[in-house]
């Protein structure tokens, strides 16, 4: 006979559907961040200009003052092929480095948790003064993400540590 669900246990199904979901959401936003790295090291630069140029023409034909475009022709235009090798290797190590941590954190590998949080926590920092240096709204939403992150880890963490029996009991 099915048992009744009670409060304590739907809100622990919804934190871990949610914990579940954002793992999924870092998963795709990782490997596009480590894929960007791999792109940026193998594609030369004329290449990537090119495809920035493709890709925003439409919308300059459209609007010659569209913002995002001509903001995105403009950035293209400041890189420098030793600007691209830094970026290609800096998504390349932080992409790589956040998919490994979910990884290991879908494989429940306990150490992993506090790591990830921490590795959160430092990017949330770095974010938040470079959004104070900045202003880029997108830091402060990525911020947020991360924060919310580092909550649904360590409502997972302390679910995982309860079911392991600890190492004394015998």
């Amino acid at each position: 006979m099915p048992t009744k669900a009670g409060p304590k246990t739907i809100y622990r199904q919804v934190v871990h559907a949610l914990f579940e979901a954002s793992l999924a959401i870092k998963a795709a936003l990782c490997s596009a961040e480590f894929l960007s790295g791999v792109g940026l090291l193998l594609v030369p630069m004329s290449r990537v200009n090119d495809l920035v140029l493709w890709l925003t023409h439409f919308e300059i034909a459209d609007d010659p003052n569209d913002p995002l475009a001509n903001w995105t022709i403009q950035a293209i235009g400041q890189f420098t092929s030793g600007s691209e090798h830094f970026y290609g290797w800096y998504l390349l190590a932080h992409g790589g480095l956040k998919l490994l941590m979910v990884t290991m954190l879908w494989a429940q590998v306990v150490w992993a948790y506090p790591v990830f949080m921490a590795v959160l926590a430092g990017f949330v920092i770095y974010q938040l003064s470079q959004f104070l240096a900045h202003g880029s709204p997108f830091l402060l939403l990525l911020s947020a993400f991360d924060l919310f992150m580092i909550w649904l880890i360590w409502q997972e963490y302390r679910v995982l540590r309860g079911a392991r029996p600890s190492p004394d009991a015998a």
